[in-house]
């Protein structure tokens, strides 16, 4: 298992250095249309847990206003999210800032979303198991349906990832986000901005 963590962080490092290079044009473009529609901060940045549940700063395009109520408190995520948000999420440029925590070591290009903070007491034991490898940018959940299907299946999905964890398999995946991307498929989940709150084994 250590020499395919070794092995999967020279391919992270590579890859992710790689995409940052050719990217750097859609960056600055995506960060100068996020600054003028949406406002700044242009980068969204949140504590995740990493590996092992280790908290860590995730970096996103911000997607969303920062429109407010009459007392100065944030109005619903629906009220904030207008057609460029939805084609920041649609298309997951967004998730382009998450280059810079792959190359820091903090994420992979593949493995299981990260999540919130507060999930980490609400999952069993089994689900736990997600955090036995970093976190990715895309994962096998997200190329087997991302937020259409149930929580409980994406977690099924991720620990299956742990327990296969293998350059070949990434490379699968990294092919079918692709694949994915052009179909953009999946990114809603049924009357949520992306999916519901995920409660607990015991609150579901």
């Amino acid at each position: 298992m250590k020499v395919k963590i070794k092995m999967k962080r020279v391919f992270d490092l590579f890859f992710s250095l790689l995409l940052s290079v050719l990217f750097f044009p859609v960056f600055l473009i995506v960060g100068i249309l996020v600054r003028l529609i949406l406002g700044k901060p242009i980068i969204f940045c949140q504590k995740r847990p990493g590996f092992q549940g280790r908290p860590f700063t995730i970096y996103k395009f911000r997607s969303m206003t920062d429109q407010r109520d009459k007392k100065g408190r944030l109005l619903p995520d629906d009220l904030r999210f207008n057609r460029f948000s939805h084609f920041l999420r649609k298309s997951s440029l967004d998730e382009l800032p998450e280059l810079i925590n792959v190359i820091k070591g903090d994420m992979s290009l593949v493995g299981p979303r990260p999540l919130l903070i507060q999930y980490l007491e609400r999952y069993n034991s089994e689900q736990a198991r997600r955090h036995e490898v970093k976190p990715g940018i895309t994962g096998w959940a997200q190329v087997n349906g991302r937020n259409a299907i149930s929580w409980e299946d994406k977690f099924k999905l991720d620990v299956w990832y742990v327990d296969q964890l293998n350059l070949w398999l990434d490379l699968k995946i990294l092919l079918m986000t692709v694949v994915h991307l052009f179909k953009q498929d999946g990114i809603h989940q049924e009357g949520h901005v992306t999916a519901k709150e995920f409660m607990g084994n015991k609150k579901q």
